[in-house]
């Protein structure tokens, strides 16, 4: 079975925070070898809060993974994993539609655009005190949509809370559970 993950980072929060990073040896070891990492950025400053500038920040993320997936053929793989965070929640979940790819998703600290184009198969995890984010609202769309969301009390839009045992904590309650979607 050929597998890859595509892994679409957040502003600021690049592949090799610690989300992102375990989230993609652990799908290494759930046997997707082939990984592509994103990278785009974003120079319009403070977005939180502006619709009108997450709108700009989102188009230009989307337009960069447009150009940097282009040549990828991913009918070529029998199990294609989006592994995001942050606005590549939205990102990947839109790419996934409008390129109509059956595939499974982990969505760390989703935004509520991200159900927009909810993925036939996913996962979510989300911190209580995220500021990015109407918690209630996006666990309330994410089960709606039959996407299983997993909370953490007290933690930000990393998933961390301020303590480094507790954030180490979390960080293998998330890897655990994304293991367990992956190897279901």
């Amino acid at each position: 079975m050929k597998k890859i993950a595509v892994i679409f980072p957040g502003i600021g929060y690049h592949c090799d925070k610690p989300l992102l990073y375990f989230g993609r040896e652990t799908a290494k070891e759930c046997g997707y070898e082939e990984c592509i990492n994103l990278s785009y950025s974003y120079s319009g400053g403070n977005i939180r809060g502006d619709e009108e500038k997450m709108q700009e920040a989102f188009q230009v993320l989307y337009a960069q993974a447009e150009s940097l997936l282009a040549q990828v053929n991913f009918s070529q793989y029998d199990d294609i994993l989006f592994l995001s965070k942050s606005v590549g929640t939205v990102i990947s979940s839109v790419y996934a539609k409008k390129h109509a790819i059956r595939c499974r998703s982990v969505l760390y600290t989703p935004l509520r655009e991200s159900y927009g184009f909810p993925a036939e198969r996913g996962i979510a995890f989300i911190g209580t005190a995220d500021p990015w984010s109407n918690v209630p609202e996006v666990t309330a769309i994410s089960e709606k949509c039959g996407v299983p969301v997993y909370t953490y009390a007290g933690a930000d839009h990393s998933l961390e809370v301020g303590s480094a045992l507790r954030n180490l904590e979390i960080l293998r309650d998330v890897m655990e559970k994304t293991r367990q979607y992956l190897n279901s």
